[in-house]
């Protein structure tokens, strides 16, 4: 959700954004209206098998997953990750230097 206000800077670099949780179908489509977000807000559940496999499933935590932003290439190839705790913003800067660079390899 940290990336709604910057939003239009991934679509000028050709960047998809997508949210996932381990919330229900319903309860993503509502928060996602609620918030307008301009981007998918999808869900893991019930299997969990994304946040599984990328490494964000945390039983501990509340929500039931760790907060992680990941930059993936068309390939499927992780290219960048930044881990967070619950409410922690992602560098945007950051983020939009590690597309760019990912978009300027061959």
């Amino acid at each position: 959700m940290a990336r709604k206000a910057d939003y239009s800077k991934f679509q000028g670099l050709n960047v998809q954004v997508l949210g996932i949780s381990d919330g229900n179908p319903f309860s993503q489509k509502a928060l996602s209206d609620s918030l307008k977000l301009p981007y998918p807000l999808l869900s893991d559940f019930p299997d969990l098998q994304v946040l599984r496999r990328y490494g964000v499933l945390d039983q501990s935590q509340v929500s039931g997953s760790r907060r992680a932003f990941f930059l993936v290439d068309q390939q499927g190839i992780v290219r960048g990750q930044w881990w967070g705790e619950s409410f922690d913003v992602f560098p945007t800067e950051d983020i939009l230097q590690a597309a760019q660079a990912m978009l300027q390899k061959p």
